[in-house]
């Protein structure tokens, strides 16, 4: 308990140093983002019209520094993140809500997938070292995991795209069906997604298949192991309870750390599929100097990464108690 206790401090501590920074970063940049936007609307909107502009995006607001501070911490709180500029006047939350979801969809089943599969193939090639699965699967998977994932979207694309026209390369779905859950609909959405989830899937198996092989070779090696054999345990026993708890111990972090930036989205898989995601999304508030918008998506991908971090800690800490001591 006190060790879930200093985690939880700890993360409460990093999230209010994120949030505060977040809130200074765009005042610390020259000249006012409101203003400078607000100059897009002039010689278009009447005075009145511009006057509600300027309300909106908090232009010419005279609050000091401090008491901006207060009201930011309680729009957090509350959820309140503001008016995009860009989805002007779609409030952030509301924007965000509509694009997580697809970036969850793709990025997130897709990396899961990519844990437990490369996983398992480097349990496999550790356990039966030196035989076909150990000669043929490393080689292959460091190529595959050295060739940027955006290339292979892109020969996705013409290949099954263009040449082939086996399925769907850009979007989220068909523009002519209406979302709704249905058996077409939901159909047509994972035709969609196959493409840009296969470019991920290919490029990231390969990172936890290697580190797991090498970790459970190292793992292979330890006494605990040799005396689990010489006990006559079945072989599935040893590999799976005393080599692979052990050995996935130090992945749980990095994967950990792949799931909260799933919020973050593939930026270039989907720019590069058109996909309406977060990474998407986050490029555009960015092209657009949408900047409610990228303060709301920096602070989401943060919290994202410090809660997987947190939830990481606590399941590291089940698996190898050791990690509960306090020296």
């Amino acid at each position: 308990m006190r060790f879930v206790l200093r985690r939880a401090g700890f993360f409460l501590l990093t999230l209010w140093a994120a949030v505060t920074l977040n809130f200074f970063l765009p005042r610390m940049m020259p000249g006012d983002p409101a203003i400078a936007m607000m100059g897009k609307f002039r010689g278009k909107v009447s005075g009145q019209e511009l006057k509600t502009l300027e309300t909106i995006f908090g232009a010419g607001s005279g609050e000091s520094l401090p008491s901006q501070y207060v009201h930011y911490l309680g729009d957090i709180c509350t959820g309140n993140f503001g008016t995009s500029l860009f989805y002007f006047p779609t409030p952030v939350g509301t924007v965000v809500g509509g694009a997580i979801w697809w970036t969850m969809g793709l990025v997130g089943i897709t990396t899961i997938l990519a844990f437990v599969l490369g996983t398992g193939v480097g349990i496999l090639a550790a356990w039966r070292r030196g035989g076909v699965l150990d000669g043929i699967a490393p080689p292959l998977l460091v190529i595959t995991s050295a060739i940027p994932y955006f290339w292979v979207g892109m020969m996705f694309i013409l290949i099954f795209g263009l040449k082939l026209q086996w399925l769907p390369w850009s979007g989220g779905f068909d523009i002519s069906d209406t979302p709704a859950w249905t058996a077409s609909y939901i159909g047509d959405v994972f035709e969609h997604a196959v493409l840009p989830a296969l470019a991920l899937l290919i490029t990231t198996i390969g990172t936890w298949t290697l580190t797991m092989r090498n970790n459970m070779v190292s793992t292979l090696a330890e006494d605990y192991v040799r005396m689990a054999r010489a006990k006559g345990l079945r072989p599935h026993r040893v590999m799976l309870n005393y080599a692979a708890r052990n050995a996935i111990l130090p992945n749980l972090t990095g994967f950990a750390m792949s799931l909260g930036f799933v919020v973050g989205g593939a930026i270039l898989i989907e720019y590069v599929f058109n996909y309406p995601g977060v990474g998407y999304m986050l490029l555009q508030a960015v092209e657009n100097e949408d900047y409610p918008l990228m303060q709301a998506l920096f602070l989401l991908i943060t919290v994202a990464v410090l809660v997987a971090i947190l939830l990481a800690d606590i399941a590291t800490a089940i698996f190898d108690p050791r990690t509960r001591s306090s020296r």
